[in-house]
């Protein structure tokens, strides 16, 4: 997540700089060969203009898809915040006074969920962004936590030996500690440590964990759809391709009659440069947004929002030592 107010303008032009090398070359390449006589080469700029404004909807659609997986993960992370409070000082209230132990055992491995889902979510997809030069030269301005440590390191703060060897055993690492989480809360009940309300309650938050992992794992393991995002980069490379084919003509006649009279023909390469920029930047930003938990600049914090819980829940269980906050580097938060 950008937690500054803004990309600047030159780290948006570095960011696209590729995008704008191959644009350039586009847009020269029908310039230069229209100046030496190939005049045949121009195409009417109406049926680019049309092609344009179905370009512009479906890139638009594509963004507001993008838009929609990146917000509904942001609130399946929201909630995971809320209900983990409620779990906090529900079971610390239920089984504090009878197993201060248990009740210790039990949010440690609710920080072990934490970690285990974070790092899942943080595993690549062949559709996803982050191998491509683009993404990848970008991604050393910040850290992306998951790649900096190991999940069996990470979990050692949590886990017993023998319940680390059993969840690194396992493929879903953190829908098997929200099952061990639901067989200690079984044992609480049937040795009358918590009674029938309060293990209905803690029982309702274990579901929600799982209901908000589940969703989470939809968005991570389902793309957009291949269909609407292969239409939308061929009809955007037709339409790339097209532009200086149509504006030359245009632009060449500008200048007739004045004193730029066959000079302005070379204004087809800054012209469509800029539109086809906008067009392509526009897909772009779409794009980087798509998947948002594959550890680009425009991600949900996870990392950071799963340190936020843990030290709540600390404080819940006025432990004197917390741990330090997610800062940002170069105003990336993970």
């Amino acid at each position: 997540m950008h937690s500054g107010k803004k990309f600047g303008a030159l780290e948006f032009a570095i960011w696209t700089r590729r995008s704008i090398y191959i644009l350039t070359v586009l847009s020269a390449i029908p310039t230069v060969l229209y100046f030496f006589g190939w005049k045949f080469i121009s195409i009417p700029w109406q049926p680019i203009a049309i092609m344009g404004t179905a370009v512009a909807f479906i890139v638009g659609f594509k963004n507001n898809a993008s838009y929609g997986r990146l917000w509904e993960a942001r609130q399946i992370y929201g909630a995971i915040i809320n209900e983990s409070r409620s779990f906090g000082f529900i079971l610390r209230d239920s089984l504090s006074e009878k197993n201060a132990d248990k009740v210790k055992e039990m949010f440690l491995r609710h920080y072990a969920w934490l970690t285990a889902l974070r790092f899942q979510l943080r595993e690549s997809r062949a559709w996803e962004n982050m191998d491509t030069a683009q993404f990848d030269e970008y991604s050393k301005k910040y850290e992306i936590p998951e790649r900096l440590s190991k999940l069996e390191d990470e979990l050692k703060k949590y886990l017993s030996a023998s319940e680390l060897q059993y969840i690194l055993s396992k493929k879903n690492r953190a829908t098997q500690l929200t099952a061990i989480q639901s067989k200690a809360l079984s044992e609480a009940y049937a040795k009358g440590e918590i009674n029938d309300f309060q293990w209905t309650q803690i029982n309702q938050q274990l579901v929600k964990f799982t209901e908000n992992q589940g969703k989470a794992e939809r968005i991570k393991n389902f793309p957009y759809p291949r269909n609407f995002s292969s239409i939308a980069t061929y009809l955007l490379l037709i339409f790339i391709i097209s532009v200086p084919f149509g504006l030359i003509k245009e632009l060449d006649k500008l200048g007739d009659g004045t004193m730029l009279e066959g000079y302005t023909l070379w204004f087809n390469i800054p012209f469509s440069l800029l539109v086809t920029w906008c067009f392509h930047t526009l897909d772009t930003v779409g794009e980087s947004s798509m998947n948002p938990f594959e550890g680009s600049p425009n991600d949900v914090p996870i990392t950071q929002i799963s340190r936020t819980i843990e030290i709540d829940m600390r404080d819940m269980l006025d432990e004197p030592d917390l741990p330090s906050a997610v800062l940002p580097k170069n105003n990336i938060v993970l």
